[in-house]
């Protein structure tokens, strides 16, 4: 009998730092306090000293391996995507996840494409299963934990960054919450937007007399364009006609259409780009995580998951809803989606 190739996710598990209020600790990271409340957040999470990205991802492991009533021993792979700057130069810390969740030989990959490396993890699971027959049970983690080091947390991209990883154990043939396709685009031309110029190879240490916080990524956006408001006005329109693309190409590699779609699940973005994200594709905004953005703030990778979390969690998606997983990731720059049937 041939092996079922489709996957399902069986369980999910989060993991968070200490939920934060944006209004009671603005002034920690800006002058102007009342400029980011404007974004929408009501709150973000933020870890405690001495928590690292490893130990967030290995709790929401474990705890989607508890509500899926496995245990190490029973995962074929592992799969880690993590969104910010890495602990250590030189390491793998989907490896030093293993390690924490004392998994014996057990594969693991990691993916570093910032805020879509949640969607190439769910590909490559599915790639994995396909391609090897012995692999039946995956398990992806995405973690985000923000280095106060190197950016603001406040004042980096639009939103506010926040510290939180998720876990989702998928298994072949499982029947809910199963993945039916996905798309992408990438722009290379928008490769250098919000990159951190100091601390890689270039440039690995700050000039005399300043430090990381001190150089504002920002300003890599403001040189690409050229300080011209009609070249940044097509860019934020491509932002919007690339993001409806790619969720019409994966609707279409599935068979299925907008007018089906149940919730979208977008990246914890500002209410007003969540809501205009909901527009672009025609469903309302109540069916999308613009309320868990509110309270979440953004955990990079880990936003589609910790959202899908949750909505489950709270019993608002039914057997056979459709649901778009989709965003935009930056540097890149990444359009993505993918589709799951509930």
């Amino acid at each position: 009998m041939e092996t079922p190739t489709e996957m399902g996710i069986v369980a999910t598990g989060t993991a968070f730092g200490t939920p934060c209020d944006v209004a009671g600790t603005a002034h920690e990271y800006l002058p102007d306090p009342e400029a980011v409340t404007k974004l929408g957040y009501e709150s973000y999470h933020r870890v405690a000293d001495g928590v690292t990205a490893v130990d967030l991802a290995a709790e929401a492991c474990r705890v989607a391996l508890k509500n899926a009533g496995l245990g190490i021993a029973d995962v074929d792979l592992i799969v880690l995507g993590h969104s910010d700057i890495p602990q250590y130069l030189g390491w793998d810390p989907s490896a030093a996840v293993a390690r924490a969740l004392d998994a014996q030989g057990t594969p693991t990959v990691l993916f570093t494409q910032s805020c879509a490396a949640w969607s190439l993890a769910l590909d490559h699971a599915a790639g994995a299963m396909a391609l090897s027959p012995d692999t039946g049970t995956v398990l992806v983690a995405m973690v985000n934990v923000v280095s106060e080091t190197h950016t603001n947390r406040m004042d980096f991209n639009g939103t506010i960054a926040s510290d939180g990883a998720a876990a989702a154990v998928l298994r072949r043939g499982h029947p809910r919450l199963r993945r039916l396709s996905s798309a992408s685009f990438t722009n290379p031309e928008f490769a250098d937007l919000f990159r951190i110029d100091i601390g890689g190879s270039a440039h690995p240490v700050p000039p005399p007399g300043r430090t990381h916080r001190d150089l504002d990524p920002m300003i890599a956006v403001y040189e690409h364009f050229g300080a011209d408001p009609e070249r940044f006005g097509r860019f934020i329109g491509e932002v919007v006609g690339r993001f409806t693309d790619v969720v019409d190409h994966a609707l279409a590699r599935a068979g299925r259409d907008r007018s089906e779609l149940t919730r979208l699940v977008y990246f914890n973005d500002s209410q007003r780009a969540i809501h205009g994200a909901a527009d672009a594709i025609g469903i309302h905004v109540a069916r999308t995580n613009a309320e868990l953005a509110r309270r979440l703030g953004h955990m990079g990778a880990a936003d589609q998951l910790v959202s899908l979390h949750l909505h489950a969690e709270a019993g608002e998606l039914a057997p056979g809803d459709l649901v778009a997983l989709a965003g935009v990731a930056s540097p890149g720059m990444h359009w993505f989606c993918t589709l799951l049937e509930a």
